[in-house]
Protein backbone atom coordinates (compact mmCIF):
# COMPACT_ATOMS: atom_id res chain seq x y z
CA UNK A 1 0.00 0.00 0.00
CA UNK A 2 0.85 3.45 -0.55
CA UNK A 3 0.58 6.22 2.24
CA UNK A 4 0.67 9.74 2.52
CA UNK A 5 -0.17 12.92 4.30
CA UNK A 6 -2.50 15.95 3.01
CA UNK A 7 -3.54 19.10 4.06
CA UNK A 8 -7.60 19.54 4.30
CA UNK A 9 -9.62 22.30 4.64
CA UNK A 10 -11.99 22.37 8.05
CA UNK A 11 -13.86 24.71 10.35
CA UNK A 12 -10.49 25.47 12.17
CA UNK A 13 -8.33 26.22 8.99
CA UNK A 14 -5.80 23.52 7.32
CA UNK A 15 -5.99 20.31 8.68
CA UNK A 16 -3.24 17.37 8.11
CA UNK A 17 -5.28 14.64 7.01
CA UNK A 18 -3.37 10.50 6.56
CA UNK A 19 -4.39 9.21 3.20
CA UNK A 20 -4.12 6.14 1.22
CA UNK A 21 -2.73 6.54 -2.51
CA UNK A 22 -3.86 4.81 -5.51
CA UNK A 23 -2.13 6.84 -7.99
CA UNK A 24 -3.26 4.27 -10.67
CA UNK A 25 -6.81 5.09 -10.00
CA UNK A 26 -5.55 8.80 -9.59
CA UNK A 27 -6.99 9.11 -6.28
CA UNK A 28 -6.49 9.40 -2.60
CA UNK A 29 -8.35 8.16 0.17
CA UNK A 30 -8.90 9.95 3.71
CA UNK A 31 -8.44 7.29 6.09
CA UNK A 32 -10.37 9.32 8.78
CA UNK A 33 -13.19 10.27 6.57
CA UNK A 34 -13.67 6.13 5.43
CA UNK A 35 -13.44 5.20 9.20
CA UNK A 36 -16.04 7.51 10.32
CA UNK A 37 -18.11 6.50 7.71
CA UNK A 38 -17.36 2.71 8.28
CA UNK A 39 -17.84 2.94 12.27
CA UNK A 40 -21.55 4.17 11.77
CA UNK A 41 -22.55 2.11 9.10
CA UNK A 42 -20.95 -0.73 11.05
CA UNK A 43 -21.21 -0.17 14.50
CA UNK A 44 -23.72 2.28 14.52
CA UNK A 45 -21.64 4.81 16.38
CA UNK A 46 -22.92 8.45 16.63
CA UNK A 47 -21.42 10.74 13.80
CA UNK A 48 -19.32 12.35 16.52
CA UNK A 49 -18.59 9.16 18.12
CA UNK A 50 -17.64 7.92 14.94
CA UNK A 51 -15.17 10.79 14.17
CA UNK A 52 -13.63 10.84 17.40
CA UNK A 53 -12.68 7.16 16.96
CA UNK A 54 -11.66 7.66 13.56
CA UNK A 55 -9.28 10.58 14.12
CA UNK A 56 -7.61 8.29 17.39
CA UNK A 57 -7.22 5.61 14.50
CA UNK A 58 -6.06 7.78 11.55
CA UNK A 59 -4.25 10.68 12.58
CA UNK A 60 -2.78 13.27 10.32
CA UNK A 61 0.05 12.73 11.63
CA UNK A 62 2.24 9.51 9.97
CA UNK A 63 4.05 9.19 13.53
CA UNK A 64 1.34 9.10 15.80
CA UNK A 65 -0.14 6.54 13.20
CA UNK A 66 2.54 4.49 13.00
CA UNK A 67 3.17 3.97 16.86
CA UNK A 68 -0.54 2.99 17.25
CA UNK A 69 0.59 -0.48 16.47
CA UNK A 70 1.26 -2.95 13.48
CA UNK A 71 -2.02 -3.27 12.34
CA UNK A 72 -2.25 0.13 10.34
CA UNK A 73 -2.49 -1.64 6.92
CA UNK A 74 -5.00 -4.08 7.65
CA UNK A 75 -6.96 -1.40 9.37
CA UNK A 76 -6.83 1.04 6.15
CA UNK A 77 -7.77 -1.93 4.42
CA UNK A 78 -10.46 -2.70 6.20
CA UNK A 79 -12.02 0.99 6.09
CA UNK A 80 -11.71 1.81 2.88
CA UNK A 81 -13.40 -1.29 1.56
CA UNK A 82 -16.48 -1.06 -0.36
CA UNK A 83 -18.31 2.28 -0.75
CA UNK A 84 -16.28 3.94 2.28
CA UNK A 85 -13.56 3.99 0.40
CA UNK A 86 -15.48 5.40 -2.55
CA UNK A 87 -17.03 7.87 -0.74
CA UNK A 88 -14.12 9.02 1.27
CA UNK A 89 -11.53 10.09 -2.14
CA UNK A 90 -10.43 12.87 -3.69
CA UNK A 91 -8.75 13.26 -6.79
CA UNK A 92 -4.83 12.93 -6.88
CA UNK A 93 -4.54 15.68 -8.63
CA UNK A 94 -6.29 18.32 -6.56
CA UNK A 95 -4.74 17.51 -3.36
CA UNK A 96 -2.03 20.01 -1.05
CA UNK A 97 0.60 16.91 -0.04
CA UNK A 98 2.68 17.43 3.18
CA UNK A 99 5.44 15.68 3.88
CA UNK A 100 4.87 11.77 3.74
CA UNK A 101 6.12 11.45 7.52
CA UNK A 102 6.67 13.62 10.42
CA UNK A 103 9.77 12.46 11.84
CA UNK A 104 10.58 12.76 15.55
CA UNK A 105 14.22 12.63 14.27
CA UNK A 106 15.73 12.95 10.75
CA UNK A 107 18.79 10.96 10.12
CA UNK A 108 20.80 10.93 6.78
CA UNK A 109 23.27 8.45 6.10
CA UNK A 110 26.27 8.16 3.53
CA UNK A 111 25.88 4.38 1.90
CA UNK A 112 26.09 5.08 -1.90
CA UNK A 113 29.88 3.80 -3.08
CA UNK A 114 29.57 6.28 -6.26
CA UNK A 115 28.32 9.29 -4.10
CA UNK A 116 31.18 8.59 -1.37
CA UNK A 117 33.59 8.65 -3.97
CA UNK A 118 32.39 11.56 -6.12
CA UNK A 119 31.18 14.15 -3.29
CA UNK A 120 34.95 13.46 -1.62
CA UNK A 121 36.80 14.37 -4.82
CA UNK A 122 34.36 17.37 -5.53
CA UNK A 123 35.10 18.76 -2.45
CA UNK A 124 38.75 18.33 -2.36
CA UNK A 125 38.53 15.48 0.51
CA UNK A 126 40.44 12.00 0.91
CA UNK A 127 37.47 9.12 1.96
CA UNK A 128 38.23 8.64 5.34
CA UNK A 129 38.95 5.18 6.75
CA UNK A 130 36.04 5.65 9.35
CA UNK A 131 33.41 5.03 6.70
CA UNK A 132 34.78 1.62 6.24
CA UNK A 133 34.50 1.07 9.69
CA UNK A 134 30.46 2.32 10.39
CA UNK A 135 27.85 2.96 8.77
CA UNK A 136 28.13 7.16 8.71
CA UNK A 137 24.99 9.45 9.09
CA UNK A 138 23.87 13.19 10.46
CA UNK A 139 20.97 14.09 11.99
CA UNK A 140 18.84 16.71 10.35
CA UNK A 141 16.26 19.10 11.31
CA UNK A 142 12.94 17.20 11.00
CA UNK A 143 11.20 20.83 11.91
CA UNK A 144 12.19 21.76 7.72
CA UNK A 145 10.57 18.83 6.42
CA UNK A 146 8.29 19.98 3.45
CA UNK A 147 6.20 17.16 0.60
CA UNK A 148 5.56 17.11 -2.98
CA UNK A 149 4.83 20.19 -4.47
CA UNK A 150 6.38 22.64 -1.91
CA UNK A 151 8.40 25.80 -2.92
CA UNK A 152 12.27 25.69 -1.44
CA UNK A 153 13.24 27.75 0.63
CA UNK A 154 16.84 29.59 -0.26
CA UNK A 155 18.71 31.43 2.38
CA UNK A 156 20.53 34.04 0.78
CA UNK A 157 23.91 32.67 2.47
CA UNK A 158 23.97 29.93 0.11
CA UNK A 159 25.12 30.77 -3.02
CA UNK A 160 25.60 26.89 -4.33
CA UNK A 161 22.32 25.06 -4.12
CA UNK A 162 22.41 21.31 -4.67
CA UNK A 163 19.45 18.70 -4.75
CA UNK A 164 20.25 14.93 -2.79
CA UNK A 165 18.41 11.91 -4.61
CA UNK A 166 18.36 9.48 -1.52
CA UNK A 167 15.86 6.93 -0.28
CA UNK A 168 13.90 7.11 3.10
CA UNK A 169 13.85 4.73 4.84
CA UNK A 170 10.42 4.89 7.17
CA UNK A 171 10.44 3.23 10.48
CA UNK A 172 7.66 1.39 11.90
CA UNK A 173 8.11 0.49 15.18
CA UNK A 174 10.03 1.47 18.55
CA UNK A 175 13.41 -0.01 18.93
CA UNK A 176 17.03 -0.03 20.47
CA UNK A 177 20.47 -1.65 19.76
CA UNK A 178 18.94 -3.75 17.17
CA UNK A 179 21.26 -6.45 15.09
CA UNK A 180 20.74 -6.81 11.55
CA UNK A 181 19.42 -9.44 11.07
CA UNK A 182 16.62 -8.40 13.23
CA UNK A 183 16.27 -4.95 11.78
CA UNK A 184 14.08 -4.91 8.48
CA UNK A 185 10.55 -5.46 9.80
CA UNK A 186 11.48 -1.91 11.69
CA UNK A 187 10.98 -0.90 8.64
CA UNK A 188 7.30 0.31 7.70
CA UNK A 189 8.27 1.58 4.09
CA UNK A 190 10.33 3.60 1.32
CA UNK A 191 9.44 7.08 0.70
CA UNK A 192 12.14 9.74 -1.62
CA UNK A 193 14.06 12.08 0.31
CA UNK A 194 15.80 15.26 -1.30
CA UNK A 195 18.52 16.38 1.30
CA UNK A 196 18.99 20.09 0.03
CA UNK A 197 22.56 21.15 0.49
CA UNK A 198 24.23 24.56 0.09
CA UNK A 199 27.71 23.69 -1.00
CA UNK A 200 29.77 26.86 0.10
CA UNK A 201 28.62 26.84 3.46
CA UNK A 202 28.58 22.96 3.81
CA UNK A 203 32.50 23.28 3.22
CA UNK A 204 33.33 25.97 5.83
CA UNK A 205 30.56 23.51 8.15
CA UNK A 206 32.73 20.80 7.66
CA UNK A 207 36.27 22.36 8.38
CA UNK A 208 34.96 23.36 11.80
CA UNK A 209 34.68 19.58 12.24
CA UNK A 210 30.71 19.60 14.20
CA UNK A 211 28.81 18.44 10.75
CA UNK A 212 27.04 20.58 8.53
CA UNK A 213 23.92 22.65 9.83
CA UNK A 214 23.06 25.43 7.90
CA UNK A 215 23.95 23.98 4.74
CA UNK A 216 21.46 21.62 5.15
CA UNK A 217 18.90 22.23 7.80
CA UNK A 218 16.58 24.90 5.75
CA UNK A 219 14.67 22.71 3.77
CA UNK A 220 14.50 18.49 3.96
CA UNK A 221 12.13 17.13 1.20
CA UNK A 222 10.32 13.66 1.46
CA UNK A 223 7.07 11.94 -0.63
CA UNK A 224 5.63 12.24 -2.75
CA UNK A 225 3.96 9.25 -0.21
CA UNK A 226 5.33 6.29 1.29
CA UNK A 227 5.33 2.67 -0.23
CA UNK A 228 4.72 -0.57 2.39
CA UNK A 229 8.05 -2.66 2.30
CA UNK A 230 6.17 -5.74 0.87
CA UNK A 231 5.42 -3.83 -2.38
CA UNK A 232 9.57 -4.10 -3.20
CA UNK A 233 11.46 -7.62 -4.20
CA UNK A 234 14.71 -6.29 -4.29
CA UNK A 235 15.93 -3.07 -2.14
CA UNK A 236 19.22 -3.09 -4.29
CA UNK A 237 17.07 -2.96 -7.96
CA UNK A 238 14.91 0.13 -7.48
CA UNK A 239 15.57 2.49 -10.61
CA UNK A 240 16.26 6.28 -9.51
CA UNK A 241 16.16 9.06 -11.58
CA UNK A 242 16.32 13.13 -11.06
CA UNK A 243 15.33 15.94 -13.55
CA UNK A 244 15.57 19.52 -13.63
CA UNK A 245 12.82 21.47 -15.48
CA UNK A 246 12.30 18.57 -17.45
CA UNK A 247 15.60 17.57 -18.28
CA UNK A 248 16.98 14.30 -17.12
CA UNK A 249 20.58 14.97 -15.02
CA UNK A 250 21.22 11.61 -13.61
CA UNK A 251 19.74 7.78 -13.37
CA UNK A 252 20.99 4.93 -11.67
CA UNK A 253 19.64 2.52 -9.15
CA UNK A 254 19.46 1.93 -5.33
CA UNK A 255 22.44 -1.00 -5.65
CA UNK A 256 25.98 0.07 -5.15
CA UNK A 257 25.64 0.68 -1.23
CA UNK A 258 28.68 0.08 1.36
CA UNK A 259 26.00 -0.51 3.88
CA UNK A 260 22.94 -2.30 3.68
CA UNK A 261 19.35 -0.93 5.10
CA UNK A 262 19.55 -3.10 7.71
CA UNK A 263 23.43 -2.44 9.01
CA UNK A 264 22.20 1.03 8.91
CA UNK A 265 18.89 0.62 10.68
CA UNK A 266 21.12 -1.08 13.60
CA UNK A 267 23.51 1.31 13.57
CA UNK A 268 21.54 4.07 13.85
CA UNK A 269 19.35 2.03 16.61
CA UNK A 270 22.20 1.49 19.15
CA UNK A 271 22.44 3.49 22.58
CA UNK A 272 19.02 5.07 21.48
CA UNK A 273 15.46 4.73 19.90
CA UNK A 274 14.27 4.44 16.42
CA UNK A 275 10.84 5.71 17.05
CA UNK A 276 7.64 5.11 14.78
CA UNK A 277 7.93 7.42 12.03
CA UNK A 278 11.37 8.45 11.80
CA UNK A 279 13.09 8.98 8.74
CA UNK A 280 16.63 7.39 7.78
CA UNK A 281 17.96 8.79 4.17
CA UNK A 282 19.92 6.07 2.05
CA UNK A 283 22.49 8.58 1.17
CA UNK A 284 22.46 9.70 -2.07
CA UNK A 285 22.84 7.76 -5.24
CA UNK A 286 25.74 7.99 -7.29
CA UNK A 287 25.97 10.48 -9.70
CA UNK A 288 22.59 11.57 -7.35
CA UNK A 289 23.79 15.09 -6.92
CA UNK A 290 24.83 18.21 -9.06
CA UNK A 291 28.08 18.84 -7.47
CA UNK A 292 28.96 15.37 -8.65
CA UNK A 293 28.23 16.98 -12.42
CA UNK A 294 29.90 19.99 -11.76
CA UNK A 295 26.10 21.86 -12.25
CA UNK A 296 23.70 23.71 -9.62
CA UNK A 297 20.66 25.19 -8.97
CA UNK A 298 18.97 28.40 -10.17
CA UNK A 299 15.74 29.90 -8.33
CA UNK A 300 12.90 28.89 -10.13
CA UNK A 301 14.90 25.25 -11.30
CA UNK A 302 11.76 22.53 -10.62
CA UNK A 303 13.59 19.70 -9.22
CA UNK A 304 11.96 15.85 -9.82
CA UNK A 305 13.02 12.83 -7.92
CA UNK A 306 11.45 9.81 -8.95
CA UNK A 307 11.80 5.88 -7.45
CA UNK A 308 10.94 3.06 -9.25
CA UNK A 309 7.24 1.69 -7.34
CA UNK A 310 7.76 5.04 -5.02
CA UNK A 311 6.59 7.67 -7.46
CA UNK A 312 8.06 11.59 -8.01
CA UNK A 313 8.93 14.01 -5.76
CA UNK A 314 8.70 17.52 -7.04
CA UNK A 315 9.85 20.89 -5.57
CA UNK A 316 10.51 24.32 -6.77
CA UNK A 317 13.76 26.31 -5.71
CA UNK A 318 12.48 29.50 -4.00
CA UNK A 319 13.75 32.97 -4.69
CA UNK A 320 17.00 33.75 -2.46
CA UNK A 321 16.18 35.69 0.60
CA UNK A 322 17.69 39.13 1.35
CA UNK A 323 18.58 40.64 4.30
CA UNK A 324 19.80 38.23 6.56
CA UNK A 325 21.83 38.69 9.57
CA UNK A 326 25.25 36.91 9.05
CA UNK A 327 28.25 36.72 11.42
CA UNK A 328 31.48 38.83 10.90
CA UNK A 329 34.76 37.16 11.08
CA UNK A 330 36.68 37.18 14.01
CA UNK A 331 40.51 37.73 14.58
CA UNK A 332 42.52 35.32 14.93
CA UNK A 333 43.38 34.88 18.33
CA UNK A 334 46.45 33.38 20.12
Amino acid sequence: MKFGRISRESPDGQVARLVVVEPGQGRVIDLARAAALHARATFHATETAAVRMAQARFPGSMAQALATGSDLIAAAKTVIAGRFGDEASLPIGDVAWLSASDPPVLRDGLAFIGHIKGWHERMSREVPDALLQIPGFAKNSPVTVIGNGATVPWPGYIQYMDYELELGYVIGRQGSNLRPEDAMPYIFGLTLYNDFSGRDLQKNELAVGMGATKSKDFAHSIGPWITTLDEFDDLDAIPLEVRVNGQTWARGNSGGKLWTPAELVAYVSLGERIEPGDVIGSGTMGGGSALELNRQLEPGDVVELEAGGIGVLRNVMGQKQDGLWWPTKRQPFM
